[in-house]
């Protein structure tokens, strides 16, 4: 019997979390978070979403998108297609990449969207992956709070809560984020 077919509403912001196949790495070196994440610009040029936020993890990784068509499941579907097929080409694998499908979460509120953010971005830091959420180069946390990482530029949605004023939106941003 086949899975029953999920929608998701236009106007909504999602938590999404794909996990790596019995929750084995999915990301093995830093080329492969390079590619990742132009996939996923591509996906999200092509259809239009937006990105708040991202965190990749070594077995799974999260992101708050935003995609105005619904459009979730046939983008993420292209996403971790193309990500799994490349994955197993190049280090010789076959199989599953990803467990399941992915969770997609609805944001319930600007204040779950703020807390949802400052748990992507401690997430490296509370794993013992880096000293700072600011060191993990692997989200778009750093991007937000100094303008330097690698992937793309998140949308400026979760700076605009905390001022105008980018370079004292960025420090009240990191206050938040690191200060929990």
């Amino acid at each position: 019997m086949p899975r029953p077919k999920r929608s998701f509403s236009p106007e909504g912001i999602y938590h999404v979390i794909a996990r790596g196949n019995r929750r084995q790495p999915i990301f093995l070196g830093d080329p492969d978070c390079r590619l990742f994440l132009e996939i996923v610009r591509r996906v999200v040029v092509e259809r239009q979403w937006t990105v708040h936020s991202y965190c990749l993890m070594p077995n799974h990784y999260h992101m708050l998108l935003e995609t105005p068509a619904g459009d979730l499941s046939a983008g993420m579907r292209e996403l971790n297609g193309a990500y799994a097929q490349w994955f197993n080409r190049l280090h010789g694998f076959a199989g599953h990449v990803f467990q399941g499908r992915f969770k997609a979460i609805l944001v319930a509120s600007d204040w779950h969207l703020l807390e949802l953010a400052r748990y992507l971005a401690t997430n490296p830091s509370r794993a013992g992956l880096c000293d700072s959420p600011a060191l993990w180069q692997w989200s778009s946390y750093p991007w937000v709070i100094t303008r330097s990482a690698q992937g793309f530029a998140p949308s400026n949605k979760l700076l605009s809560f905390f001022g105008t004023d980018e370079a004292s939106a960025r420090d009240a941003m990191r206050r938040f984020i690191e200060d929990e």
